[in-house]
């Protein structure tokens, strides 16, 4: 088994009218040539957790994180507009909160961080600004939700 300490959250940067179903996420990443789906999970509009790839195979979805995380995308991103944005259902919320609960109860997560909280920190100041962010994925906060997932319970070693 592959060491794994870190949850990265992703968002499909689809928009909030148009569903990807999970067959069609695969398609897209084979397009791309992986082999299968770079995520482990997937988090459809009605809270449905798709299991993607198993987890003791090393992700696609994190270039220079892969190796120890879990990847974890909800289907969404964008809005109407095609604009970036938190299109979560309160569905996708609750199994998103569910999945990291039992995923750091299973495995010593030490980190939990949206893709583009793993940003280079261009200006050196040990924060990765909004306006250093590569991509806005997931496109909300995953720093601001870590305490309601995992309740009061802090990860061993755990990076805020």
């Amino acid at each position: 088994m592959r060491k794994i300490d870190r949850i990265v959250i992703h968002c499909s940067a689809t928009r909030a009218d148009q569903p990807l179903s999970a067959a069609e996420l695969d398609r897209m990443h084979r397009k791309r040539g992986f082999n299968g789906c770079g995520y482990h999970y997937y988090i459809r509009r009605d809270g449905q957790i798709c299991t993607m790839r198993p987890v003791e195979r090393v992700g696609a979805h994190a270039k220079g994180y892969n190796a120890t995380s879990i990847g974890i995308c909800y289907e969404g991103g964008l809005d109407t507009q095609g604009m970036a944005a938190d299109t979560r259902t309160d569905l996708q919320k609750r199994s998103l909160r569910v999945l990291v609960r039992v995923l750091a109860a299973d495995y010593p997560i030490r980190e939990i961080v949206g893709h583009r909280d793993l940003s280079p920190d261009l200006d050196g100041d040990g924060v990765v600004e909004p306006e250093e962010w590569v991509k806005q994925c997931p496109c909300f906060d995953v720093a601001s939700e870590r305490e309601e997932w995992l309740g009061k319970r802090p990860l061993k070693g755990f990076k805020p």
